[in-house]
């Protein structure tokens, strides 16, 4: 099977902690260096009621009813689905997984189940069901804590109203933290929620049992409080050069006053932070395409701490999405780049759209050159062929890409306020389509201009003395 863990890095950003009102929630999916990924549009009860997982063989019966919802599985479901990340049809987004780790002594007590629900499963099993953010952390919690889970995780929701954070800390046992409108929330393969307060409904979700479970083995290593991430999670080498230095770059670049003491390897940065600007759509995708440039760790520098700690955009990035609801001009947007977020661009599909473009549902192994992910791909290895010469080359492609993107989004919202519900649908699609086959061609065409410029990098090439 794709093996996930390890992977992904993750953003969360509150209402007023944003420029223009509305709630993202983002993600990078990683797993390997070329392992395509897809997008489709399932419709309403496309979805089978009896569900079979091909990754860990848990059945289960589905409510008869589906919503519409978008997503990105794999190209080959020979393992799973693996669809991570969508916006369904009653405006909930959800990104399932960030993976973590829990300990050896909460999972001596509560092991990891082998037949459980994990991550390729999660959003197959959940979105299609759920009208509220809320909805969707209680349906995935109430699932986790019947059927247990093989993987500890960090599941992202969000809808018009909030975003959540849901974690699994053992086998069975999970908690969800609202995230404050005022702030937002970087994750990085490490159990991030802090203090649980037990008494804050609308504020915290959790297993019913998990303090008589944390108390009757003695699980809390404080003498008060209930730190979830103290409790449950780990805190090794390698969070310290892995994970850590990721979360460390988020506060720095929206937080850098606050985080102004932080170093990479902190062992104690906040899950919550408030942001010292407001943040853009723009600012959550230049998180998710960090790798610490302008510090001495870009692995794309020459310092001798260039590859001392795991970027955030890497080579095995298979996409990376950042779902934006609240959108009070127009309809919510779920925004896609697929290969490596740092040289991709993050195309905006409206999440109510009733199809994407072919070459965005292909792509396999080997690869294909009528595949959205191969002409990411393409573009991006050949940028990385000769970086100092064509990177700005590509940088070029994605500005006016991303100034395309917001032209774009604002002439659309401008007309559907006077359109009928009845023309929405077909409208947003061709918007969105239209966009995204640009992109592509604009991709194309970087591409071929990158190989013409390389054939005069052979090594076969000769200068002839012009005096001869």
């Amino acid at each position: 099977m794709t093996n996930k863990l390890t992977a992904c890095t993750s953003i969360l950003i509150g209402k007023k902690a944003s420029i223009d009102g509305t709630i993202m929630i983002g993600r990078n999916e990683d797993c390997k260096a070329s392992w395509p990924k897809h997008m489709i549009v399932h419709k309403r009860d496309e979805i089978n009621p009896l569900f079979i997982s091909k990754d860990t063989k848990l059945t289960l019966e589905l409510p008869k009813h589906s919503y519409r919802y978008t997503c990105t599985p794999e190209w080959t479901d020979k393992d799973g689905l693996f669809e991570e990340d969508g916006i369904n049809e009653f405006n909930v987004a959800m990104s399932a997984t960030e993976s973590a780790y829990a300990n050896p002594l909460v999972l001596g007590y509560d092991p990891l189940v082998e037949k459980g629900l994990n991550e390729e499963a999660m959003i197959t099993v959940v979105l299609p069901y759920v009208k509220t953010a809320r909805e969707g952390v209680q349906r995935l919690g109430d699932l986790i804590a019947k059927h247990g889970t093989g993987e500890t995780n960090g599941i992202l929701f969000a809808d018009n109203d909030e975003a959540w954070y849901f974690e699994t800390g053992s086998g069975h046992y999970w908690v969800a933290q609202r995230i404050p409108d005022d702030c937002y929330a970087v994750v990085a393969n490490q159990l991030a929620i802090q203090e649980v307060d037990f008494n804050d409904p609308d504020n915290f979700m959790f297993h019913p049992g998990i303090q008589e479970f944390v108390e009757e083995n003695h699980l809390n290593p404080a003498e008060s409080g209930f730190n979830f991430r103290k409790i449950f999670g780990t805190a090794t080498r390698s969070d310290a050069v892995y994970s850590e230095p990721r979360v460390w770059i988020g506060h720095q670049m929206f937080s850098p006053l606050a985080a102004k003491d932080e170093t990479p390897e902190s062992t104690e940065l906040p899950f919550l932070m408030k942001p010292e600007r407001k943040l853009s759509i723009f600012d959550a995708q230049a998180y998710l395409s960090n790798h610490y440039e302008g510090t001495e760790f870009d692995p794309l520098g020459k310092s001798a701490n260039a590859h001392k700690f795991r970027p955030i955009s890497l080579a095995k990035t298979q996409e990376s999405h950042v779902l934006q609801m609240n959108r009070k001009s127009g309809a919510n947007i779920h925004w896609l780049a697929l290969g490596v977020s740092a040289q991709s661009t993050f195309v905006p599909f409206f999440s109510e759209i009733a199809d994407v473009p072919a070459a965005y549902k292909r792509g396999k192994l080997p690869a294909q050159l009528n595949s959205a992910y191969w002409i990411f791909k393409h573009a991006s290895v050949l940028v990385d062929s000769h970086l100092h010469d064509f990177l700005p080359l590509l940088e070029d492609v994605q500005k006016e890409r991303n100034a395309a993107a917001i032209r774009m989004i604002h002439e659309t919202d401008a007309e559907l306020a006077n359109m009928s519900d009845k023309n929405r649908e077909n409208y947003l699609t061709t918007q969105s389509n239209n966009f995204a086959m640009d992109t592509l061609n604009a991709y194309k065409n970087l591409s071929l201009e990158l190989i013409t410029k390389m054939t005069d990098y052979s090594a076969l090439n000769f200068n002839t003395d012009e005096n001869l």
